[in-house]
């Protein structure tokens, strides 16, 4: 099957079973896609043993590379007998971000599944965990597994922002909801898109209006939010959305997705990253802010990647 699509799980290194393994292979299966298993091993007791030699070292290495790849190849078998083509591997590297990476553009992967890894805040803010550095460079769509109840999601939440003159990402939003779509059609899934829409976010001189005080007058903000609905109907009309499944709520975005996703039972919303520089990289997107709260998956879509 010259054409079929391929999956990238990355698992952790403590060879144990995440949701993220039964979501793998749902959406594989559904999907008639190949599935490479891949574990980044890296243990620096093993890697730094000083009570060892270095031969001694390299072999302890060695066994338990091929003690993790045993494990995984234990993992596959019942996928392959429901007809999964899996392949697995084990690399060594202290440093995984940018061998994932060139596994996504040498292979090539369709998809990027991993289970997300819960860290603290004062983890957080002391240094940049793996999935954030994936949700920022990672070229391809990205599924972070998390609060999973059904192996296939069955209700799906597309999230867009189609009301903005930065013409940087123009169709992103058409990009996300053929995702979403794509996504919903493989499930056999609801889909719903959101628009959620905070004035307080929006400067008034940005849209032509002189100063704060008339942009929040009762009849400009009612022009702001008519040319709002317009924006957003007509994007979601566009990508065949029916009004009944169109939903356009006021309020920070953080908070009306997670409040969202909660009370709908929600299993995946899938949102778009923003590239960002300098102090917008560090303040980071609704994406980055939401990626610990959400009581559900996340599906992230990342801009059209420009040519080497």
């Amino acid at each position: 099957m010259p054409d079929q699509p391929r999956f990238m799980l990355v698992v952790s290194h403590q060879m144990e079973i995440t949701p993220a393994f039964d979501r793998a292979a749902a959406l594989a299966k559904a999907s008639g896609a190949a599935l490479h298993i891949v574990a980044f091993d890296y243990l620096e007791g093993l890697a730094s043993a000083g009570m060892t030699n270095d031969e001694s070292r390299e072999q302890m290495r060695i066994d338990y590379v091929e003690r993790h790849r045993q494990w995984l190849e234990n993992q596959a078998r019942p996928l392959r007998k429901i007809g999964i083509p899996v392949t697995t591997e084990v690399v060594w590297v202290e440093r995984p971000l940018q061998e994932i990476l060139i596994h996504i553009k040498e292979q090539p992967m369709a998809l990027l599944i991993k289970a997300l890894e819960h860290e603290s805040l004062l983890s957080r803010l002391m240094f940049t965990p793996l999935d954030i550095h994936l949700l920022r460079e990672c070229p391809v769509p990205l599924h972070y597994v998390s609060h999973v109840h059904h192996d296939l999601p069955r209700r799906i939440v597309a999230a867009v922002d189609p009301f903005h003159r930065d013409g940087q990402y123009k169709n992103f939003n058409d990009r996300i909801l053929h995702e979403a779509a794509k996504l919903a059609s493989t499930c056999n899934a609801e889909l719903d898109v959101i628009y959620a829409h905070d004035l307080s976010s929006i400067s008034a001189d940005e849209f032509g209006f002189d100063n704060a005080s008339a942009f929040f007058s009762s009849n400009k903000a009612k022009t702001l939010f008519d040319a709002q609905a317009d924006a957003f109907h007509e994007l979601a009309e566009r990508n065949g959305i029916p009004p009944e499944h169109q939903h356009m709520i006021m309020g920070d975005p953080a908070k009306v997705l997670a409040s969202y996703a909660d009370a709908y039972d929600i299993d995946v919303i899938v949102m778009g990253r923003v590239g960002h520089r300098g102090m917008g990289r560090l303040v980071g997107s609704t994406v980055e802010h939401l990626l610990y709260k959400l009581p559900c998956s996340i599906w992230v879509v990342s801009p059209q990647v420009l040519a080497d």
